[in-house]
């Protein structure tokens, strides 16, 4: 099957079933495919020039407009949609299907750490200029509660809160996580944070915003990292 992935996730988890997509997207993080633009920004007259047979596109990555796009352009599309940590299984099983089954197994209980009670409350910054978070109505939250990390904005009416630190302050996390992504915090950043908390923790964003077959592994990683 000829399939173009513009969802990170579902590039690296096709791979990792034996499907290697025809395109992807630059954000992919894979040098040797294709690319056909962005997540935000794909090149539909390329996609359709691959003559793909199925394109996947996700609701959190990319956009409406694109996606009739494809559409239109005579393309079938699968849509992923992850906002839950409960949604990974259901997702995967469906995007197996939609893929031909390949043999392997979409969603192995095995290698599916249990859920940590929460010790710890956190701020997950995922932007600078402003300052934003998440709040539980998001994968990434979802994901930290599992791993005993309880977000501190969790109860936040919108799904990406724009916060001031004096924000952070008065929520009194013991934690601030800096995930690599989508904002690139790295070691340069931990000053600026510093006093919001005892601890000051570097993350990869991947684990913690890629769901799919990277799912099993960043729960471990990601409880042994913080808790």
């Amino acid at each position: 099957m000829r399939v173009v992935s513009l969802v990170p996730s579902v590039t690296e988890t096709l791979l990792a079933w034996g499907i290697e997509p025809v395109a992807c997207t630059r954000f992919c993080e894979q040098p040797d495919l294709v690319h056909v633009g962005g997540t935000k920004d794909p090149d539909i007259a390329s996609i359709a020039g691959l003559a793909p047979d199925l394109v996947v596109v996700d609701r959190e990555e990319n956009r409406k407009d694109d996606a009739g796009s494809l559409l239109a352009a005579g393309l079938r599309l699968h849509v992923t949609h992850v906002v839950h940590l409960g949604d990974v299984e259901p997702t995967l099983r469906a995007l197996w299907e939609a893929v031909g089954k390949p043999d392997v197994d979409p969603w192995p209980l095995a290698e599916i750490p249990p859920a940590q009670a929460a010790s710890k409350r956190a701020f997950v910054p995922i932007w600078r200029r402003p300052w934003m978070t998440i709040s539980d109505d998001t994968y990434g939250s979802t994901v930290l509660q599992a791993c005993g990390v309880h977000n501190v904005f969790a109860g936040h009416p919108d799904r990406y809160p724009e916060v001031t630190l004096d924000d952070v302050r008065r929520a009194r996390p013991d934690l601030v996580i800096l995930p690599s992504e989508p904002y690139a915090f790295t070691e340069r950043h931990v000053a600026e944070v510093q006093d919001l908390a005892p601890d000051v923790r570097l993350l990869d964003g991947r684990d913690l915003f890629w769901w799919g077959v990277r799912t099993p592994g960043a729960l471990v990683r990601i409880t042994a990292a913080l808790t």
